[in-house]
This record gives C-alpha cells, structure tokens and sequence, in this order.
C-alpha cells in the first residue's frame, strides 16, 4: 500500500499529539510513503515555532531533525515539475486552498498513492473531490 502523507499528517511521527497513533499504525501498513519536496522544510518550520514557544527543547528539536532527516532515506519524495505546476495552479483555481496545501496535494496526484494522508479538513476534502482516497488524522 502506498501512502501520500501531507505535513501536517506528517509530523505526528514526531509530535505525540490526537492522530498520532493512527498515523503511526498506517505507516506500519504502508509498503511505501511518499511526501512532496516542501515536506522537510515545513516540518522544520513547525519543530522550530514549538521550540520558540518553548514547548520543545532544543535538545528535543535537535533529536527529532535528526529522526525526520533519517526517515527521508526510506520516503520517496515527489519534486516539482511542470506537470505538478500545472496541477497546482487547477487546484488553487477550483479549491479553497492555501498554495502549499495545492502542492502536497498535487505531488500526491502526481505520485498516485492508495490514501492521501491529512490532519486539514479543507485539503481532505479538495483531496477526495480530485478523486483521492483520504485518511483523515486530526
């Protein structure tokens, strides 16, 4: 079983919060995982805004880039192309979404995976109406 996971489904291998265990028994089920390329930086992004909330550790930031960047090694990551371009901009153009949402979703397109993995309501749901199976893990 192949499985997209957008960032924000994503993250919850690291962050212990509601979702975390389903997550983590899907990625268990899965042969492979997917992300598009804008994953790493965005779970970053989210690792260090918890960091200056001090509601993590630098310590505890430290040990979980260093998680996340050896997982990479078995996710495949989906780059952008032009076709993914393309695909983003008819995704902006007929869903509510915000542009980084258009392109996880968009790369998941591309990668044509069994689910689509999400914790945000309005992605799952321009998810599915692309003709996306989805996994919801808010």
């Amino acid at each position: 079983m192949k499985v997209f996971l957008d960032t924000s489904a994503f993250a919850k291998r690291y962050v212990a919060e509601q979702g975390s265990d389903k997550l983590m028994a899907l990625c268990q089920q899965a042969d492979s995982l997917a992300v598009s390329v804008i994953y790493l930086p965005e779970l970053i992004s989210t690792l260090s805004r918890l960091v200056r909330e001090k509601k993590l550790t630098k310590a505890g930031y430290r040990k979980l880039k260093s998680e996340a960047m050896a997982d990479l090694a078995d996710v495949d990551i989906c780059q952008i192309t032009s076709s993914v371009m393309v695909s983003v901009i008819s995704l902006l153009e007929s869903h509510s979404l915000r542009a980084m949402d258009a392109l996880h979703l968009a790369c998941a397109l591309a990668v044509e995976p069994d689910f689509f993995v999400s914790a945000d309501h309005r992605q799952l749901s321009a998810a599915r109406k692309a003709g996306l199976k989805i996994v919801d893990v808010s």
